[in-house]
């Protein structure tokens, strides 16, 4: 799609008799190669076997044949990796006139020009909750469930996108599985879909029904073994903010981790990694190994407001919990049971919980 791609304009006017004796090269260097695609724009009515990568992977340079009547050459740029460990996401296209062969075999061709353009690849980028939303999906787990948030769906103007039974291998936790993010060049934005390394029933889903035409897809993998930490409940983004007189406007990327110096799970160190080398949205590691799932998203979630900043940040709170709690006790609900419906679950009454001292002590601990 030729709207996706940057363009890279390779201007040549200048003496015609200079190409008629030097080749013009455009070039990549070796290091560049596989992240940087360039394909040259096809003449009207051209077959598109003539849009053929001609600069990237394999191909370090492609000769240019200046037109005697067109003193420009444009060629489309695509980026093939985003930024991460060892790839700040600058990658550089060169162009040079050189003596059509060495003057010595086996010595280097000497450029008698040479220039350099240099583009970064657009680094992907989390949505906030707090954005207005443009579609949702859903496990087909539960019909009621769905039929809910079909209605929300419904309300919000959205379409549904329901993942059906053979495609989620009861696998009900989709927000565990995927991230939705996007990219954005001047020229262009679509949304690209971030697969985590937790792999387990939806694995396959987001190749199979998100990456498409104008919807892109990346992915991490976890080679010393994925954790609950590596799920994407465990990867949350916040709305614009200010921090200590520095502006995020694209907000700051939040993921939980094990408390300092106490060793404890982390997030794969293959995905926190490619967060930072993103740079627009610089991460912050929480403390979220004290529960068991261990997810950020089971104490803290982000929603619009209409005053001051546009938002409030929600926390969960043990202490609200317990006065909850109490509040019932004393309504005469003392004998109410959790956890009603499930099976293999243990459920206590909130006079069973209440009087837990030591489940009391670790909320005041968390709290």
């Amino acid at each position: 799609d030729l709207k996706d791609l940057s363009q890279l304009v390779l201007r040549t006017r200048g003496p015609r008799a200079i190409f008629a004796a030097h080749r013009l090269l455009l070039h990549v260097d070796f290091g560049d190669a596989d992240k940087l695609g360039g394909r040259p724009r096809p003449a009207d009515g051209a077959e598109l076997e003539e849009f053929r990568r001609v600069l990237g992977g394999s191909k370090l340079a492609h000769t240019v044949r200046p037109s005697r009547h067109r003193h420009e050459s444009v060629f489309y740029v695509e980026g093939l990796a985003f930024p991460d460990v060892g790839f700040a996401g600058l990658v550089a296209a060169g162009s040079g006139s050189q003596p059509p062969s060495p003057p010595c075999q086996g010595l280097l061709e000497t450029p008698i020009f040479t220039d350099t353009v240099v583009f970064r690849v657009a680094p992907w980028i989390m949505t906030p909750n707090t954005a207005a939303p443009l579609e949702v999906f859903v496990v087909d787990d539960n019909e009621e469930f769905v039929a809910a948030v079909g209605g929300l769906a419904e309300r919000a103007q959205c379409p549904l996108t329901v993942c059906p039974a053979p495609q989620n291998r009861q696998d009900r936790w989709i927000q565990d599985e995927v991230e939705f993010g996007y990219v954005q060049a001047p020229h262009k934005t679509f949304p690209v879909v971030f697969d985590s390394p937790r792999d387990r029933g939806l694995k396959d889903f987001p190749v199979r029904s998100i990456l498409g035409p104008d919807f892109g897809y990346v992915a991490r993998q976890a080679p010393e073994g994925a954790s609950s930490l590596d799920s994407f409940g465990n990867l949350e983004v916040s709305p614009p903010v200010t921090v200590r007189g520095k502006e995020y406007p694209l907000g700051r990327i939040l993921i939980g981790s094990s408390f300092p110096r106490l060793g404890g799970r982390r997030m794969a160190k293959a995905v926190r990694d490619f967060l930072v080398a993103q740079k627009v949205q610089a991460p912050v590691e929480l403390f979220s190994d004290w529960l068991c799932v261990g997810h950020v998203d089971e104490f803290l979630s982000f929603v619009p407001a209409p005053d001051r900043q546009g938002f409030r940040l929600l926390l969960a709170s043990p202490s609200a919990c317990y006065r909850l709690l109490k509040e019932k006790q004393e309504e005469g609900f003392g004998e109410a049971a959790m956890f009603q419906g499930l099976e293999r679950e243990p459920k206590p009454t909130i006079n069973e919980i209440l009087a837990n001292e030591e489940l009391r002590k670790f909320n005041n601990y968390a709290q």
